[in-house]
């Protein structure tokens, strides 16, 4: 591959850098929402799917570099598996200086499974800093903020004697 979008997903720990995935493909779901480009051809900030299509196509403005500030988001994990009875601290994650978007994307009421079973996010934070350093710290402060309350799901037996839960 000499050009194009590359993902890449990498465990830290202890022992090292383990990497998870490495693929040709641009970053999926809400997450692309942390990047921002723009061109002497584009007069607005463009996304990164946009600016993959115009590059792909060789429009106008498929040179677009990303913006100078630096910028995050965390997928917010599922603490503990069980049905999202309730969310607290949106507005006071919001008011944290850096954080530009909060999105809740798991349903009240929803069964949510955790890691590794589950497969998906109570939601995402991002947030914009002078420094990666003030970006990440943004990200953790408005995390702290947000109080999820999952309450275990209840076992229901089926009428002819199997389990359903």
């Amino acid at each position: 591959m000499t050009h194009g979008p590359v993902h890449a997903e990498f465990r830290l720990n202890e022992q090292g850098v383990w990497p998870i995935e490495v693929a040709p493909r641009p970053i999926g779901g809400l997450c692309a929402r942390a990047l921002r480009f723009c061109s002497a051809d584009a007069e607005e900030e463009i996304g990164l799917e946009e600016l993959l299509l115009r590059h792909a196509l060789g429009l106008p403005g498929g040179d677009a570099v990303r913006e100078a500030a630096a910028s995050g988001v965390m997928m917010i994990p599922v603490p503990q598996s069980g049905v999202l009875e309730s969310v607290e601290g949106e507005e006071p994650a919001r008011l944290i200086p850096g954080i530009t978007s909060l999105e809740i994307t798991a349903r009240v009421h929803d069964y949510i499974a955790a890691w590794p079973e589950g497969s998906s996010y109570l939601g995402f934070l991002f947030a914009r800093g002078d420094t990666p350093a003030a970006a990440e710290a943004a990200l953790r402060a408005a995390h702290a903020q947000l109080k999820f309350t999952l309450t275990a799901r209840l076992p229901v037996e089926h009428p002819k004697g199997g389990r359903l839960s």
